[in-house]
C-alpha cells in the first residue's frame, strides 16, 4: 500500500518512530537499526510494510530496502513473527544476518530477544539459499549503533528499570557515537 513515508520526524525511540508528511503522522514500528539512523535527524524517508491481522493494522518502518526484504523474508518462515523478525534486525544487519545464516552461527541469531536456538536453526535452514550478499557499509555502521542501543537497553532492563521509561530516555540521546557503557552511563543519569 504505502512505498515508503518521507517527512519530519515527530518522534522517535527505539521500537517506534512516528513521521509527519503534510499534517498527517504515520506512526510505524521500527528496529533499533532504523531507530540509529534517525538519531540527530529532522526528516527521514522509511520504506514500509503494512500488516494486517486479526489483531490489528500495524505499520513498520524500514531505513533501507535491504532491511524490509530481510523482514518480509523472516516473517514468511513459520513461527517466526513481526516482533521476532524485528528483534533479529535490532541486533543484526542485514549483511550479518546473511554472514550468520552462510556460517550457521546459531548462538549470534539466539542473541535477539525471544529468538533460541531453534528457532534461530530454522532459519539457518529456511533462509541459507534466499539472502543476497548484502554490503552497505552505512548498514553496517547503524547495525552497530543498533546493538548499542539494544545492548544499553536490555541491560537497563536488567538493573530493573522499566523498558518503556528506557527506552524513552535512549531515545532522547545521540548514541551513534558513544560506546554501550558510555550509553549505559548517560541513560543511568538520566534515569535518576
Amino acid at each position: 500500500m504505502f512505498y515508503y513515508i518521507e517527512g519530519e520526524i515527530v518522534f522517535c525511540e527505539p521500537g517506534t518512530a512516528v513521521i509527519d508528511v503534510g499534517g498527517v503522522a504515520y506512526k510505524m514500528t521500527v528496529s533499533y537499526n532504523t531507530f540509529a539512523s534517525m538519531a540527530g535527524k529532522d526528516r527521514a524517508r522509511l520504506y514500509t510494510y503494512l500488516s494486517v491481522s486479526e489483531n490489528g493494522i500495524e505499520l513498520y518502518g524500514f531505513h533501507d530496502l535491504d532491511e524490509l526484504d530481510v523482514y518480509k523474508l523472516l516473517t514468511s518462515i513459520s513461527g517466526v513473527g513481526p516482533k521476532a523478525a524485528l528483534s533479529i534486525l535490532s541486533i543484526m544487519t542485514p549483511a550479518k544476518l546473511q554472514r550468520a545464516v552462510a556460517s550457521d552461527d546459531v548462538k549470534a541469531i539466539a542473541k535477539a530477544q525471544g529468538i533460541g536456538n531453534k528457532t534461530a536453526q530454522l532459519i539457518i535452514l529456511k533462509l541459507k539459499d534466499k539472502l543476497e550478499l548484502y554490503r552497505s557499509s552505512e548498514t553496517e555502521t547503524a547495525g552497530d549503533v543498533g546493538q548499542s542501543a539494544s545492548d544499553a537497553l536490555e541491560a537497563l532492563v536488567a538493573l530493573g528499570y522499566n523498558r518503556s521509561d528506557a527506552s524513552k530516555i535512549l531515545g532522547t540521546m545521540n548514541v551513534s557515537s558513544m560506546s554501550v557503557e558510555d550509553v549505559i552511563r548517560e541513560a543511568l543519569k538520566r534515569l535518576s
